[in-house]
């Protein structure tokens, strides 16, 4: 069945050209062009505003927003970030094909993100790291895993997730506008571009906010909509059995919903989630994307405290419970609807009503957009999925472009001066714009059928064994560097062979005979998960095990078990000091594993120190032209006028502790109340629609 991928499931299969029915509206009014115009202004001047009150100008204040972000701004862009145009689309078409199933992934995520923020950030905090593979080279040691992870991020980032949202957004832009698919892609990315690459994730964190309220408004006023025409919740429970298709192929299940459409935890071997694959082989690789991920992670790291940071996970565990109500259901309802359309079950019929012979059921929520909503409604939510498109890829390009020039730009640049490290950032942003537009016509060429559906398994067979190598890291002091790195290797060695397998054999059509091997027919790719899994815990576990224990300063401050460890003074120096002290002398020692003696010093996991105001490394300049100025200040990049600026001993005081884990009682109290609130009803919808 078909999947939305943004917590590690398999992909949606969705219709190159899909077309209204007729006597449907195919094209928005004068006032739902006024409405996108508004919102478009509006996010512009979020954008703008946040330009103007936040530091763009320090490797802190750029990638991480000067870790100076509150709870609520937080936790709204950990929201939007998941939630995309994908989402919209493939939500509520597996809504339409198959029931509630996929709302397990919701759920799942619901429960992942508070781990994150209880488990997992005390770690990333007391490490003091800007990026995820940054937290892997100074908890092993070398850089082969950094660079492993770094580059493998980019790959699922540029081919997975890009191309989810831009395709299902633009599917709907060309539906709603009837606009050439390149114009619309190339707008919406040169006013994503603009404020992500001035602003930072500042900027990004809060456009994500102003783009959650927008979301949850028209959705929810859509939600409203459907279910008045449906005639109510009776409606939608004896409705969607009985939205069978007139028209079906003789002699199959094509078309007709299935008897456990209202359950979460289905049969473990013949349905399609399996429930002991949605409770064990869901869940590991959707920690890697709430637990471990540049994309979640990087707004954690944002927030000024921890306790912050956990309201934020709370913020985003609450908003969680919404997608089942605001899309899944309205996809239901949609089927109900138009069961003929939605539904249809003839691949000659479904070519000619969607353009997809496989089905249409993606077309779910579009056709309720279009066909239900007044004027200047339809103009909202095509701002809702327009929204939806771009908080995701301002946060998939701030982050690709952090990793990029923290975990890769300078392994090869050591010595690179943060001027050169914010011009680099950026330009990298630009440079996912481009592949951006070039990776569609390889969508299109698909024509909405097996390339994309296989594209997004990508994710799927290569999350667990960077699940494993996090967890391991994070809570067992035994580790090293050899397991992780050949636990790793082996692992995404297995998954690849899995795919590669994927690609050679795709699923058959509910009417096909099923003549895949053995391992594709019977191993469900949740079981697969977990299998996956396991292999990877074995080698790092054996390897570790079989070779020599981490040093001390591969431990300390970088596990579950030591986030307090004291800190040496003559260690303390951040991360950005690192990078731009160019007087630091560098020894050519290496290790066995290939570090230079610089690179083993970054290695240590001791660069928890002092946040400090580092603009003054940014090189100064006598003069500049107005034009020039004008530049740099978009781009946040203003350069300091006076030669002593560059001197360390002209620092400013140090403005707090960027490692400190302690939190006021009271308001830990607060957050850890809520926790037990969100886990209760969390407990509750798993346990009433299981």
């Amino acid at each position: 069945m078909p999947f939305d991928l943004r917590d590690g499931r398999q992909g949606t299969s969705m219709p190159p050209s899909p077309s209204p029915s007729p006597g449907g509206r195919s094209t928005l009014d004068t006032v739902d062009i006024v409405v996108l115009v508004i919102y478009f202004l509006l996010i512009l001047a979020v954008g703008f505003w946040s330009m103007w009150r936040t530091k763009r100008s320090t490797v802190d204040g750029y990638f991480l927003a000067g870790k100076n972000m509150t709870w609520w701004p937080v936790g709204a862009s950990l929201f939007a970030s998941n939630i995309g145009s994908g989402h919209f689309i493939g939500l509520a078409g597996s809504g339409a094909a198959t029931g509630i199933g996929a709302i397990a992934y919701e759920w799942n995520g619901l429960l992942m993100v508070l781990l994150l923020g209880w488990l997992f950030l005390p770690i990333y905090i007391s490490a003091g790291v800007m990026t995820m593979p940054e937290y892997l080279q100074r908890r092993f040691g070398g850089r082969r895993t950094q660079l492993f992870i770094a580059v493998l991020s980019l790959f699922i980032y540029i081919f997975t997730k890009i191309s989810v949202d831009l395709y299902a957004g633009a599917l709907f832009i060309q539906l709603a506008l009837q606009w050439n698919i390149y114009l619309a892609v190339v707008l919406l990315l040169s006013i994503t571009a603009l404020y992500t690459v001035a602003g930072g994730l500042a900027a990004v964190i809060y456009t994500d906010a102003a783009q959650t309220a927008i979301m949850l408004v028209g959705a929810l006023t859509l939600m409203g909509f459907s279910f008045a025409e449906v005639g109510g919740w009776d409606a939608l429970m004896d409705g969607y059995p009985n939205a069978i298709p007139s028209i079906r192929v003789p002699n199959s299940t094509c078309g007709i919903p299935r008897e456990d459409s209202f359950h979460i935890f289905r049969d473990p071997v013949n349905s399609d989630l399996p429930w002991p694959g949605v409770i064990i082989g869901m869940s590991i690789p959707s920690m890697w994307y709430w637990c471990s991920d540049q994309v979640i992670v990087q707004r954690s790291l944002a927030a000024k405290t921890l306790t912050h940071a956990k309201g934020g996970s709370l913020m985003a565990a609450y908003l969680k419970v919404l997608p089942f109500f605001i899309i899944m259901l309205p996809g239901m309802i949609s089927r109900i609807l138009y069961t003929d359309d939605v539904a249809c079950a003839d691949p000659e019929l479904c070519e000619q009503i969607c353009g997809n012979p496989v089905g249409c059921s993606d077309t779910a929520y579009v056709r309720l957009v279009m066909e239900l909503l007044p004027a200047g409604l339809r103009g909202l939510m095509m701002a809702v999925m327009i929204a939806a498109l771009m908080s995701s890829l301002t946060s998939i390009f701030n982050s690709a472009s952090t990793i990029f020039t923290m975990d890769i730009w300078k392994t090869f640049r050591s010595r690179a001066s943060e001027w050169e490290l914010m011009i680099v950032g950026r330009v990298f942003v630009l440079v996912l714009v481009v592949v951006s537009v070039l990776w569609i016509p390889v969508v299109q060429a698909s024509q909405g059928g097996q390339l994309f559906i296989y594209i997004q398994s990508i994710s799927t067979y290569l999350q667990p064994p960077v699940s494993i190598i996090f967890i391991m890291g994070c809570f067992w002091k035994r580790t090293n560097e050899k397991g992780a790195f050949w636990g790793l290797a082996v692992g995404l060695s297995v998954g690849c062979i899995r795919m590669l397998l994927d690609f050679i054999y795709p699923a058959p059509l509910c009417y096909e005979e099923d003549d895949r091997p053995g391992v594709l027919k019977y191993v469900h790719y949740l079981y697969f998960s977990t299998l996956l899994s396991f292999i990877t815990l074995v080698v790092v576990v054996v390897v570790s095990l079989a070779t020599e224990e981490p040093k001390p300063e591969q431990i300390s401050r970088l596990t579950w078990f030591t986030r307090f460890d004291p800190v040496e003074p003559k260690e303390q120096i951040s991360s950005v000091e690192r990078s731009t002290k160019s007087s630091e002398v560098i020894t050519s020692e290496t290790d066995e594993t290939g570090v230079t003696g610089r690179e083993q010093d970054s290695s240590d996991g001791k660069a928890c120190h002092h946040r400090k105001d580092s603009s003054s490394s940014v090189s100064s300049v006598q003069s500049q032209s107005r034009l020039m100025s004008a530049l740099y200040w978009l781009c946040g990049m203003e350069r300091r006028r006076k030669e002593g600026d560059d001197d360390p001993a002209t620092l400013p005081a140090p403005e707090h502790d960027i490692c400190s884990l302690e939190e006021k009682p009271r308001l830990r109290l607060i957050v850890n109340a809520n926790l037990l609130i969100c886990l209760s009803v969390a407990a509750f919808i798993i346990g009433y629609w299981g």
